[in-house]
């Protein structure tokens, strides 16, 4: 029988996890996070809408702006990849290994993760596709809307499902990209709901956490510098937190795989309990 989730446990699994590994995880959120993150947005910037600008422009000035800096955004995406199971590893492998050690590992598991990604999210666009394309032959608007609310329901749903590939990958050692999907689906079976509520909390909680840090740091900087200072100032305390973030999410991915798979080892169960 599967487990059913704690959430609570799995956050005081998480915070104590980033505690007992802070100084580690602190020097790869900064080569995989914080750094990759401020140079996406320095070099690139929201696209500037003049007033009065009509939504088709709009939609035509996002779409040049994230064409033009898809090869940066591919890098930065990769990195992320690489650095969630290095970080993965050094939470959770017993043998303590080294950070070099760790992005080594990290780095051979990118490609089976990246694969991964585009498995599920090539299934899931396709089955999007045609169920929306289906119904709008029906020419009937209700069914279409229907269908277009359901499928991205079920979208939520898959990815929910999915989410333990990481962990699978970095934990287990595992290779290959479909028995890594297997494995998420397993262990998160039953557990979809408990998920979901949990990392709508988590979000929450970083959503007032950025809002109001970034509001105060608006307010200082606007009365204390200017220009191109203050643009990246503000891009690399945003850039900071949004780091935080992503490494209190990878220590929840951790807890939560270690709450549903359970210690695979005895010199395990001292980091997680």
């Amino acid at each position: 029988m599967t487990p059913r989730l704690d959430s609570s446990l799995a956050w005081k699994t998480a915070t104590r996890l980033v505690s007992i590994n802070r100084d580690m995880l602190l020097a790869i959120a900064g080569v995989f996070f914080l750094l990759p993150g401020l140079a996406f947005s320095v070099f690139v910037p929201e696209p500037q809408m003049p007033p009065g600008t009509s939504p088709e422009r709009m939609m035509e000035t996002i779409a040049e702006a994230w064409t033009s800096s898809l090869p940066l955004l591919v890098i930065v995406t990769l990195l992320q990849m690489a650095g969630t199971v290095t970080m993965l590893i050094v939470m959770t492998d017993p043998a303590r290994p080294t950070v070099g050690q760790a992005i080594q590992r990290g780095f051979k598991a990118l490609l089976p993760y990246v694969a991964a990604q585009i498995i599920v999210g090539g299934a899931l666009g396709l089955a999007f596709l045609v169920l929306v394309s289906l119904s709008a032959l029906t020419g009937l608007q209700a069914l279409a809307a229907f269908v277009i609310v359901a499928a991205f329901v079920a979208m939520i749903w898959c990815s929910l499902r999915m989410a333990l590939v990481a962990p699978v990958l970095a934990i287990e050692a595992e290779r290959n990209p479909i028995n890594a999907l297997r494995r998420s689906w397993a262990l998160t079976r039953g557990n979809s709901g408990r998920l979901l509520a949990f990392f709508i909390l988590a979000g929450l909680v970083f959503a007032i956490v950025y809002g109001l840090a970034m509001m105060l740091v608006g307010v200082v900087l606007v009365l204390t510098t200017d220009g191109g200072v203050q643009q990246v100032l503000t891009a690399a305390i945003s850039s900071a937190i949004t780091s935080a973030a992503l490494v209190y999410f990878i220590a929840m991915l951790a807890a939560v795989y270690r709450q549903m798979a359970g210690p695979p080892q005895a010199e395990v169960v001292g980091i997680f309990e």
